[in-house]
């Protein structure tokens, strides 16, 4: 299946940005723990320009780390949806029927029982929210970056992001609300619908109507060219935007940190047990059902990553910059690089068990 709307460029393999997230991310957690501490009224001065309980400029970083991404995102793929059901059967089931739901249960488990000698209740329910956001908002960029060095079918990964793109728009806000609710964590919809809008809807309309404009320019000839050479421009905002992100969080969170190190720690077990089991589930059950590797691979690793931008930013609007719903978030930024390599690795050196 080689159609001109298809096509993917494949990267050359995990770029020195990605490879090296985590080390990113970490410097930037340092940094501002740092600020926070010599310049609180410049770091409280951010924290109040905001609007209908969005911070500005936390959503100037975010638009500027998810609308190249969106950009990335063709939709003239859903007509192949069905070309390989079996792959997007386990995509969809495990992103949206199985994930959220497993990430909610073991954020319970560890929080409200295991941990809770170690942290205050109240804190237990922040960081409860922010691994929920986690689990219900499946990986959108980084999965063609890990399926490129899985060689998976990138056909096949265009259109399984187009799919989870579209159910997301209407199904985020839905699962959001309804595990936040079990967990008595009080949902505020105005301000979650508002998020699903800004960080959703509006970036990825953008990103179609701006996707649609390269392709035209281009008189069909080069069109993906075009795409991909706009979003390279567009990148080196997007890796300001994270970075920058992590340090304003980190320098609301700064006394929280000192205070207790360990609750780095604590956030990121539940989520390491996560992104393993659930790599491990759909690896096995598109090995049981016969999907082939090239499939198999990337059906798996999409549902392991997560869209933590989206997540960081729901999280800042739902409880506040200074929330521990934001900080789990960001923790998830911390260990995704290093699981996702490890995984990566693995499905490499399984290959052979596919036909």
């Amino acid at each position: 299946m080689t159609h001109e709307s298809l096509s993917v460029p494949a990267p050359a393999g995990i770029g020195f940005f990605e490879k090296w997230l985590s080390a990113w991310i970490a410097a930037a957690i340092v940094a501002g723990i740092a600020l926070g501490a010599v310049a609180p009224g410049f770091v409280g001065a951010l924290a109040g320009l905001e609007i209908a309980s969005v911070n500005l400029p936390v959503a100037i970083l975010i638009w500027a780390m998810v609308f190249p991404m969106m950009v990335n995102v063709d939709f003239a793929s859903l007509r192949h949806v069905g070309d390989k059901p079996k792959g997007l059967v386990l995509t969809v089931v495990v992103n949206w029927l199985v994930k959220p739901f497993t990430m909610a249960a073991l954020a319970v488990l560890f929080f409200e029982y295991l941990f809770a000698p170690l942290i205050d209740p109240a804190d237990a329910q922040q960081y409860i929210a922010g691994l929920i956001l986690l689990g219900a908002a499946p990986c959108t960029a980084m999965v063609f970056v890990w399926s490129q060095m899985t060689r998976g079918d990138p056909n096949y990964t265009l259109v399984q992001v187009s799919v989870n793109d579209i159910i997301m728009v209407f199904a985020f806000a839905p699962i959001v609300a309804l595990l936040l609710g079990v967990t008595d964590i009080v949902v505020p919809w105005e301000t979650l619908l508002l998020s699903v809008a800004l960080y959703i809807v509006i970036p990825l309309v953008a990103g179609a109507l701006v996707r649609a404009w390269l392709i035209g320019r281009a008189n069909g000839r080069g069109g993906e060219a075009a795409v991909s050479a706009f979003t390279a421009k567009l990148k080196p905002a997007s890796v300001v935007g994270l970075i920058a992100t992590v340090v304003l969080l980190f320098a609301f969170q700064g006394n929280v940190i000192l205070t207790n190190p360990l609750v780095i720690v604590l956030i990121a077990i539940p989520l390491l047990i996560q992104s393993y089991g659930i790599f491990f589930l759909a690896y096995f059950a598109a090995r049981a059902w016969k999907v082939p590797f090239n499939v198999a691979a990337p059906c798996a690793l999409i549902g392991t990553s997560n869209f933590f931008e989206l997540a960081v930013a729901v999280a800042i609007g739902l409880f506040g910059l200074n929330s521990g719903a934001a900080l789990a978030t960001v923790v998830g930024v911390l260990v995704e690089v290093p699981v996702m390599l490890s995984l990566v690795a693995f499905a490499n050196r399984t290959r052979h068990w596919f036909s």
